[in-house]
């Protein structure tokens, strides 16, 4: 346990931190599963609008430092890739 004052402020910290990052990840997955939902569908338009909304939120992650560039670059090239093959469909 935090002895210190300092240790004890970085405590406090850390758990509002963990907060934001745990809200931000879930916001995160929520676009990431609206987009996988209208791929499944099958309608192209909507899916190409959920991904149009899931990008910056990924990027935003990135920025913020909960998720890693490179897991992000994937995610949505995959997701860009499924997208593109609904509307050739």
């Amino acid at each position: 346990m935090a002895n210190n004052a300092q240790s004890k402020k970085r405590a406090r910290q850390n758990e509002t931190r963990n907060e934001i990052n745990r809200a931000r990840r879930s916001r995160i997955r929520s676009f990431v599963r609206k987009v996988e939902e209208a791929i499944l569908s099958g309608d192209a338009e909507v899916a190409k609008a959920a991904l149009a909304a899931a990008e910056p939120e990924l990027a935003r992650g990135v920025t913020k430092g909960v998720l890693h560039k490179n897991t992000v670059s994937r995610k949505i090239s995959r997701l860009a890739a499924r997208v593109k093959a609904v509307a050739a469909k």
